[in-house]
């Protein structure tokens, strides 16, 4: 079977990638990756807010010597830590120790000068950059075209510092999502990843307190990812991923059926170990040959939607057919 695909212009063995996660933090852990047959990874995210705070405390060591009394020795501000320099320093090693392509991870909801980071990680060989964009609009007073607007204006500020190809991570919290991913595709994205998992918080009754609450993935996850992956895939010009949800190759199937060109595990990887990876692709080519399929090219977008002037109406029959099932 001819597993093959492409992906912001890097030619994969596979569609399967790891994404964003503690296996992929360094380079002994990619390495046993691309051992386990990862045709690339994705790196976790280098967040505005670390590089933000970095500038700002780069700011106040120069204006505030750690050695400012009359008779100092020196005016050089104290060490510190290296902050995002260290995800950088990172990523050098990684593409040192590896021959797949590296994806390395920006994470910012707002313009600013953080975006120069970008140049900066193309500088240090990444291959590719996956834009996460995750902020909640929790703003009574703030409109959905102003964030969509946010979200254009943060990619566009990053695609026009770097000429490496860019992936945009989302979540599907958009009035109108395909509206939306047009315009990134006009801002220059490449691709689009769908979607980003909000880790949500949960309620202590006892402490009275909101305390953090990490859950993995499930396979449940994945229906919400379909829908819009068919939905989008002959609707726009961008390449789409589909991640969250996606453990087995049948799960692979389907994503790639509604028309991802590619698919990123994490919580599966975590779970069953970096050797997951080779069974997943396993079961993703027996299944093409049961089918009659020689090429991902003859399975891809099979079941997206057909590009019907009506897309939401034949969601919306199927959203009564179900109901009508007593699912």
């Amino acid at each position: 079977m001819d597993l093959s695909t492409t992906y912001l212009g890097l030619s994969l063995s596979h569609p399967v990638i790891p994404g964003a996660s503690p296996l992929t933090e360094g380079p002994d852990r990619v390495r046993r990756l691309e051992d386990a047959g990862a045709p690339a990874v994705v790196l976790p995210s280098l967040f505005e807010e670390e590089i933000e705070h970095e500038r700002l405390r780069r700011i106040r060591d120069v204006e505030r010597p750690s050695e400012s009394f009359a008779e100092a020795l020196s005016y050089f501000p104290r060490a510190g830590s290296e902050g995002p320099d260290a995800y950088l320093e990172r990523l050098r090693k990684i593409k040192e120790a590896v021959a797949i392509p590296v994806i390395a991870s920006l994470n910012g909801s707002s313009p600013g000068t953080w975006v120069e980071y970008a140049r900066q990680i193309q500088e240090a060989g990444a291959d590719a950059l996956e834009l996460n964009v995750y902020f909640l609009a929790a703003d009574p007073g703030v409109g959905p075209a102003e964030v969509d607007d946010r979200v254009v204006e943060v990619v566009g500020s990053v695609v026009r510092v770097v000429s490496l190809p860019v992936a945009v991570k989302l979540s599907p919290f958009f009035s109108s999502l395909p509206h939306l991913v047009r315009r990134l595709g006009q801002a220059g994205a490449r691709a689009v990843v769908l979607f980003n998992r909000f880790y949500q918080p949960d309620i202590d009754p006892e402490a009275l307190e909101v305390v953090p609450r990490l859950r993995r993935s499930t396979p449940a996850e994945l229906g919400l990812r379909l829908r819009w992956t068919a939905l989008l895939a002959r609707r726009v010009p961008a390449e789409l991923a589909v991640t969250g949800g996606v453990h087995g190759p049948e799960d692979a199937a389907k994503a790639i059926l509604a028309g991802a060109r590619t698919v990123q595990m994490v919580s599966a990887l975590l779970e069953h170990g970096p050797d997951h990876l080779g069974a997943v692709v396993r079961g993703l080519s027996e299944w093409m040959e049961r089918k009659g399929y020689e090429s991902l090219d003859q399975v891809r977008g099979l079941l997206a939607s057909d590009g019907s002037s009506d897309p939401a109406g034949l969601v919306r029959a199927n959203y009564a057919r179900v109901l009508r099932c007593g699912v």
